[in-house]
């Protein structure tokens, strides 16, 4: 079957680099039209194909965030590394009670596979992410190198990140990182909502491959991760993020603070000025894994 036919709809240059908004008709989300932004450095060529970081936004964001607003480019630009930005949820399903709240639904897909077949021809979005957007690339010829692939996220993100990381099975990630994660999904509000309705076996469901504190605490195999979240933090102040449960999980399995850094960050809060604050770090935390 051929590859589905990448539409370009802009194009930046960006610390010397390219910054291009693409378009396609995505199988995994049931045919509709996916948007995705694609960072490619310079040095970037067909005899030297690069890296790739993939980073996942947050509830309520699109594929433009994370590359407007994060302060992404400069530090990956300097680094020879590429990176992906996709979309947040399917658009435009056209599914009852998929608009009705700004959590759920549109602009909230959870980075998951939904099994409850209200929701699971379209919000497909761990197959998009992991499987669907590697290939329509590949196809299209862009000189990435999907052998060095690492993934990040903030938020709802930060929850997709480090869960497809610890389940992915053939280790497709070299290394994770997340900025005010929802960390302990199946503990909280945000992700016993998200699982209710788009698992058939709901939060249960949800504990084997999409609750990051559940995912560590069985890893045995060595880690990479780097996890930062604000004290000032609204969400972390509510309970929805739940970083601490996550660390104690990873040490509980034996994971030291050289594979697994929870960092808190005093009188930050969840915006994307916390996160462009850190941006640097964290693309040269992976820069030391992607270019090994």
């Amino acid at each position: 079957m051929s590859a589905p036919f990448l539409e370009k709809i802009s194009s930046n240059k960006s610390f010397e680099g390219e910054l291009t908004k693409y378009k396609f008709k995505s199988a995994a989300l049931g045919g509709l039209s996916a948007n995705f932004n694609l960072f490619v450095p310079t040095n970037a060529s067909n005899s030297n194909k690069v890296p790739v970081l993939v980073y996942l936004a947050g509830l309520t964001c699109t594929e433009d965030n994370g590359a407007q607003k994060g302060s992404f480019l400069g530090p990956a630009s300097s680094q020879g590394i590429a990176i992906l930005f996709p979309d947040t949820s399917p658009r435009g399903a056209g599914i009852e009670g998929e608009d009705a709240d700004w959590d759920f639904g549109t602009g909230a897909g959870f980075y998951l596979n939904a099994t409850n077949p209200k929701f699971s021809a379209h919000y497909n979005m761990y197959t998009h992410v992991a499987l669907e957007l590697p290939q329509v690339i590949e196809a299209a010829g862009i000189p990435i190198d999907w052998k060095r692939q690492s993934i990040f996220g903030h938020s709802m993100g930060g929850h997709g990140a480090l869960t497809m990381y610890l389940s992915s099975p053939h280790k497709q990630y070299r290394s994770a990182s997340a900025f005010s994660p929802v960390a302990n999904s199946t503990k909280c509000p945000w992700g016993e909502k998200a699982f209710t309705g788009y698992l058939q076996g709901g939060v249960e469901e949800a504990k084997e491959k999409y609750d990051a504190t559940e995912l560590i605490s069985k890893s045995k195999e060595p880690v990479h991760i780097l996890v930062d979240f604000g004290t000032a933090d609204n969400f972390y102040k509510q309970g929805q993020l739940l970083p601490e449960n996550f660390l104690k999980a990873a040490r509980d399995a034996g994971h030291d603070e050289f594979q697994v850094r929870v960092r808190s960050q005093e009188g930050y809060d969840h915006s994307y000025y916390f996160i462009s604050t850190f941006a640097s770090d964290h693309v040269h935390f992976h820069a030391n894994f992607l270019k090994a």
